[in-house]
């Protein structure tokens, strides 16, 4: 039992999760299960609430620091195949886990790939987030590459973006687009739901197995050019785009709030494609161009050097030609223009 005040006291589950142990749905599961104690008690009571910088707490035994403040980090990871995206596993197979060498803060993966797929999968030691993104109300899509034996006709594809029966309820509406054709084509699918082997089944309903599933963003986090096993750490814009997608949408009093077909029929909708960053250096060169150029100035032609003797000019300051129509020469080194009161070469 916990004596400090009411207002430090905070519910079990949300101080496990920021203190990074696990999200705050499998911090529920671990309570439930009776390996949370406080103040040398075992809890399994959900509602249970404690004061993280006073009371004792342990999971599985091991205690939590009081008091103790843990960065928070944002991880995409290209998950490979036979992998599994747990923290632990009873079999002992690979966790993403292991792939994160040399990082020394405890993490947990949000959210969950099948065995055989593979793709971005985030992980983090913020509890409240990865709670937000993997609750069915967030609506954040996700997006994959599916290869599949065989094509989906056009009225399949209609029926898989309305959605399908899997175990009795009906999917929610999902983004579907051909990328390349053939025997075994590829699709990119978008969800927003995260339900077990969800693509497989949903292709399934339609008699065609999936061969390869890669997961190729979340939200606005793309894979990029990760390769399988390698991971980055999140840019503080892509964290802020995930917690404004993982809150509810802002409607005003007189408005009526959308469904949750509509919300899901958004989220899933065909993506614009985002405009490309540039440098401020690229920007600056861009403007220099679009500037108006002064005209060129034409450089004075070098007047040709003519042979023979100097020319004597003579008469009033312009050339005033009369006469006939061209040049008669007379016997002379040079030319002589006759006719009128001209040059007289």
């Amino acid at each position: 039992m916990s004596f400090s005040n009411e207002e430090d006291l905070q519910r079990l589950q949300k101080i496990l999760a920021q203190a990074g142990i696990a999200s705050r749905r499998k911090a529920e599961e671990l309570i439930k299960e009776g390996r949370v104690t406080l103040n040398g008690k075992v809890v399994t009571e959900l509602g249970t609430k404690a004061d993280p910088d006073h009371d004792y707490i342990k999971v599985d035994g091991r205690p939590l620091k009081r008091g103790e403040t843990t960065e928070l980090i944002y991880i995409a990871l290209h998950k490979p195949d036979n992998v599994v995206s747990t923290a632990s596993d009873p079999q002992r197979r690979k966790t993403v886990l292991d792939l994160l060498e040399g990082l020394k803060t405890r993490v947990f993966p949000v959210g969950r790939l099948d065995y055989h797929s593979t793709g971005l999968i985030l992980l983090t030691n913020d509890g409240e987030l990865a709670n937000a993104i993997t609750a069915a109300k967030s609506h954040i899509p996700k997006t994959y590459m599916a290869k599949t034996k065989g094509s989906l006709s056009p009225e399949e594809e209609e029926q898989f973006r309305n959605g399908v029966p899997v175990s009795g309820i009906r999917t929610a509406p999902a983004g579907l687009r051909l990328v390349r054709r053939g025997d075994n084509p590829w699709y990119e699918v978008r969800l927003i739901e995260g339900r077990n082997q969800q693509i497989r089944i949903m292709f399934k309903h339609f008699g065609h197995l999936v061969e390869k599933l890669r997961r190729i963003s979340i939200g606005d986090v793309e894979l990029g050019n990760l390769k399988p096993g390698e991971f980055r750490f999140l840019e503080p814009h892509e964290v802020k785009g995930l917690q404004r997608m993982s809150r509810p949408p802002k409607v005003a009093k007189d408005e009526v709030a959308p469904s949750e077909l509509t919300l899901a029929r958004r989220a899933v909708a065909p993506r614009r494609p985002a405009a490309k960053r540039q440098t401020p250096k690229a920007v600056a060169k861009a403007a220099e161009n679009a500037a108006p150029k002064a005209p060129a100035k034409r450089a004075n032609p070098s007047p040709a050097r003519r042979s023979g003797p100097p020319t004597k000019r003579s008469g009033g300051p312009s050339v005033k030609r009369t006469g006939g129509p061209g040049v008669k020469r007379t016997g002379g080194t040079g030319p002589k223009r006759t006719g009128g009161p001209g040059r007289d070469r």
